[in-house]
């Protein structure tokens, strides 16, 4: 039976990314994202938003650039798949947790996608988004900060 185990999610960062290596030499990341969805109640016609926190782990070189190019509050795209483990505590009480190992990450500019303040102008694209940059050189297709990134 075939089956598909993929996730892309966009997001914020909820903490600043931790690398660690592991004894083989190999680059690990756990950061942590956190998605809203704002929804209109059908039975109230109330505005409501709720929250989804996801923990994140990154491998290898994709870790490394987690942990260069990211931080708090950054706006992130990833691809990437589930993790379901399981273990059993000091006390012997069986623990559960599901997250998500990123396996492509995307950079995004900071207010693309971010819901426009009443009042304000959008700050997100009017057209499509620009194609990625080739990835001739290590490194390349991650967004450099601009003057307008810089928030001081």
């Amino acid at each position: 039976m075939a089956s598909l185990n993929k996730v892309i999610l966009m997001g914020n960062l909820t903490r600043d990314p931790e690398v660690k290596y592991t004894t083989s030499g190999t680059a690990r990341t756990t950061f942590g994202m956190a998605m809203n969805r704002v929804y209109t109640d059908p039975q109230s016609g109330e505005r409501k938003e709720e929250v989804c926190f996801v923990d994140v782990t990154a491998f290898g070189r994709t870790a490394e650039i987690c942990g260069e190019y990211l931080s708090k509050g950054r706006l992130l795209l990833l691809e990437g798949r589930l993790h379901f483990y399981s273990w059993e505590t000091e006390t012997g009480e069986r623990r559960n947790k599901l997250s998500v190992v990123a396996e492509n990450i995307h950079l995004l500019p900071r207010g693309v996608g971010q819901a426009p303040v009443e009042g304000q102008p959008s700050r997100a694209p009017t057209s499509a988004p620009a194609a990625p940059v080739a990835e001739e050189e290590e490194g390349a297709g991650i967004p450099t900060e601009t003057e307008d990134d810089i928030p001081f």
